[in-house]
């Protein structure tokens, strides 16, 4: 199966979301987080400026790509100043945000239902990866909703798939997708 820049986002997803949940170090000082704050600003003008020279889909792929790696260590900063679970949780949500819409723009790139298919996919990895952050902190009965919404998402996106198809390939494809999803 080849691996697609949508689908190398969809697996960023896992690695990058639990990071900032691991060992805490102490807090920084003021001075540091004055600092911190303003070396986020300055790295996001720097990587807004080298998208300058880009043009088009190119172009708007890399000025997501600057936000999501600021609003990204922004939110690291809080969650290293506060160090509270919630703020843990807010980065894997900002995280998860960010590559959504990184995922989104790559997904301009294509056209018909190839692009359909990128955006359910992307949608679907988004889902996945909101749900993985509420069920850090939710109990048993919000992790079952979690699942319930990642498996419709991604049904959605496998019952995307199967419009290229007609006829009873068609009609099997959804067959399999409701099968591999736990939809009815």
């Amino acid at each position: 199966m080849k691996t697609t820049s949508h689908s190398r986002a969809v697996l960023l997803v896992s690695a990058c979301l639990w990071a900032p949940l691991a060992a805490q170090a102490a807090p920084p000082t003021k001075a540091e987080y004055a600092a911190a704050k303003t070396t986020i600003s300055a790295d996001y003008k720097a990587a807004k400026a080298a998208c300058d020279s880009l043009k088009a889909n190119a172009k708007d792929i890399c000025m997501e790509e600057a936000k999501a790696k600021e609003n990204n260590a922004r939110a690291e900063l809080e969650f290293s100043v506060s160090g509270k679970p919630a703020d843990g949780i807010k980065v894997q949500t900002v995280k998860a945000d960010g590559i959504y819409e990184v995922a989104k723009e790559r997904c301009d790139d294509l056209n018909g239902n190839a692009k359909d298919v990128c955006n359910k996919e992307a949608k679907a990895a988004h889902v996945a990866a909101l749900a993985a952050a509420k069920a850090s902190k939710a109990t048993a009965e919000a992790r079952a909703d979690s699942k319930e919404e990642v498996n419709e998402a991604k049904y959605k996106a496998a019952a995307e798939k199967c419009d290229a198809m007609s006829g009873d390939a068609k009609d099997a494809c959804i067959k399999a997708a409701k099968a591999a999803h736990g939809q009815r």
